[in-house]
């Protein structure tokens, strides 16, 4: 159990906190973040100094810590140097999610299929548009107050339904404020998500919210067991052999426990669980995805990169990464993601001009993606101050781009 933070633990100190927190040994993080399980005890013992900000951001990113300051204690970062940003609809996405709404105002009450019309087209936008926090953010409000009021207004079967699109409008509200400076209305978002999901009492959107609070439990270093106790419960309410549509959700929940074990480096587990993702990914057949959830083989086959390169094998990685077909995923963001994924990759092989090149790449297909990514932002930072003369030349271009300070 890691102890609690105090006041004045040194920064190695609070490294080591989170990283027991994440239930990582000092191997693990060593290879998350390129270094070694050495390096690690050197930082935490305080033999090195605490390191330089782009790994700062990378150790953030690996262990589930939103603010810097967490990491740093007392070492104070000039705002200028590091600053979350933030999309320049937060404030009034923030203001819908946080209101109760208790009057029906200007929203109004929706039967249950032209709510779950309205649901599928702000899917449509999140994955279809290359700014799709930009794309999101202009119907966001409004929909979440008309899926509120269709699920108060609403009586029956017909309710049961609004609250399962309830439960979507909140998925997209939850992607939409990922990686900004506000992390506690993402846990808002994903907690209300399940509410509604099991309000609904719909195993099918209690394994939809499953799958995004694993990520906000990713994200956050939560523990391991946390997350893979929440898929093993969520899957075990679908029937995988009745429908399509379970049998993907049912999947991709082996797949939330695959990447939870492989982040931890238990690497018999997580591969086991990819398996049985890829199975039930080759059942519904060839081409197919998820209609919001794009979970196919196309998304399972791209999640073995981040397996391989979060258990510290990037030779894996990059060979995995060439067997994907990205172009054919019907998703920017993920797309975009994905290439990020496989630029870490080649990061951890030490091959800048390939990071770079992918991270150029992910932020032509989806700037947003690339903008809100952690590790976009420490690797770009790293490469501008130690890359040869392209590679900086190039990361100092794409960090102006992300609006980082090179």
């Amino acid at each position: 159990m890691a102890e609690l933070v105090r006041p004045g633990m040194t920064a190695g100190e609070r490294i080591k906190h989170f990283r027991e927190r994440a239930g990582m040994t000092r191997p693990v993080l060593g290879g998350l973040v390129g270094k070694s399980g050495e390096w690690v005890k050197a930082v935490e013992t305080g033999r090195l100094l605490p390191p330089r900000l782009p790994m700062l951001i990378h150790l953030a990113q690996v262990l589930g810590v939103d603010d810097l300051a967490d990491l740093t204690g007392e070492q104070k970062l000039s705002t200028s140097t590091y600053v979350k940003s933030a999309h320049e609809s937060m404030p009034v996405v923030a203001q819908a999610l946080t209101s109760y709404q208790l009057d029906a105002g200007d929203s109004k009450p929706l039967t249950a299929a032209e709510l779950a019309a309205q649901v599928r087209q702000g899917w449509e936008l999140w994955h279809g548009s290359r700014r799709q926090r930009t794309a999101i953010a202009t119907v966001l409000p409004t929909l979440m107050g008309n899926a509120r009021a269709s699920a108060r207004h609403l009586d029956g079967v017909e309710r049961r339904r609004a609250l399962a699109s309830l439960a979507q409008v909140y998925h997209l509200a939850q992607l939409y404020l990922s990686f900004q400076p506000r992390q506690e209305l993402v846990y808002l978002a994903g907690d209300r998500a399940m509410s509604a999901a099991q309000d609904a009492d719909s195993p099918q959107a209690m394994a939809g919210a499953a799958w995004y609070m694993n990520h906000v439990f990713r994200d956050a270093g939560e523990r391991h067991e946390a997350r893979v106790q929440l898929a093993s419960q969520a899957s075990g309410l679908l029937r995988p052999d009745d429908s399509k549509d379970d049998l993907a959700r049912w999947g991709l929940l082996q797949l939330a426990a695959a990447l939870s074990y492989a982040k931890t480096g238990l690497d018999g587990d997580a591969w086991r669980h990819w398996d049985q993702a890829d199975r039930a990914a080759h059942a519904l057949g060839a081409g197919y995805a998820h209609p919001w959830l794009i979970f196919g083989s196309g998304m399972v086959d791209a999640y073995a990169v981040t397996m391989h390169a979060d258990l510290m094998r990037g030779g894996e990685a990059i060979r995995a990464a060439d067997r994907l077909d990205l172009d054919s995923m019907p998703s920017s963001t993920r797309r975009s993601f994905h290439l990020i994924e496989i630029a870490r990759a080649y990061s951890q092989r030490r091959e800048p001009v390939a990071t770079v090149h992918l991270l150029r790449k992910a932020y032509d297909v989806s700037p947003d993606t690339a903008k809100f990514n952690l590790f976009t932002q420490s690797a770009v930072l790293n490469l501008a101050e130690t890359g040869g003369a392209t590679v900086r030349a190039d990361a100092v271009d794409l960090a102006a781009k992300l609006g980082l300070s090179a």
